[in-house]
């Protein structure tokens, strides 16, 4: 059984699609060193996608693109890898997966990872919060409580929505143990 926050798309395997899948297994590699992973991984996607953007010389605007583009796609895969490392839940037979999809009008950036019952109840509400809230009062709200508590929770997600007008969806879907695989889909209009 599914539940969805927005709209997931479903993305076609075919000629108008490039794709790129990542797929990693927490505890393998101690967390630490998994951090470093991780922005080597976005950093990958954001090159990666910027060579279907060609470089013209004698057009400064064609950099500009380029580095917008990197930045985006690497700003979004690391935050989603980040999350999906500190709340994979490594009891459950799932690995993390990003996947990139790379289309005429528009960029995917897909993450499922394996959370507990309890966890995946957490990151409900903030979805349902996040969806329901104007996305940049929220930030502010955010920041002041991240300031009282020390996390960071949720900026990533409203950073993507204000900074690079991103398109947000969640899949909730049971799997075996009473766990959830949870997928969060991240489209830009390009």
């Amino acid at each position: 059984m599914a539940e969805d926050f927005g709209q997931i798309q479903t993305i076609p395997h075919d000629r108008e699609t490039e794709s790129l899948k990542l797929s990693f297994w927490p505890g393998s590699v101690p967390l630490q060193q998994r951090w470093r992973n991780n922005g080597l991984s976005a950093d990958f996607l954001g090159d990666y996608v910027t060579t279907f953007f060609p470089l013209d010389e004698n057009d400064p605007a064609t950099k500009r693109r380029q580095d917008e583009i990197r930045g985006a796609v690497s700003f979004v895969a690391n935050e989603l890898l980040e999350n999906a490392m500190k709340f994979h839940d490594e009891s459950l037979p799932e690995p993390i997966t990003v996947e990139l999809y790379l289309q005429r009008q528009q960029i995917v950036i897909q993450e499922s990872n394996a959370a507990n019952a309890a966890r995946a109840d957490e990151f409900r509400t903030f979805v349902r919060r996040l969806r329901e809230s104007d996305p940049t009062e929220l930030y502010i709200s955010q920041i002041e409580e991240n300031a009282m508590s020390d996390t960071t929770a949720g900026l990533g997600y409203l950073t993507m929505i204000n900074d690079y007008q991103a398109e947000l969806a969640w899949r909730f879907e049971t799997v075996a143990d009473a766990g959830f695989r949870v997928t969060t889909q991240v489209t830009i209009k390009i």
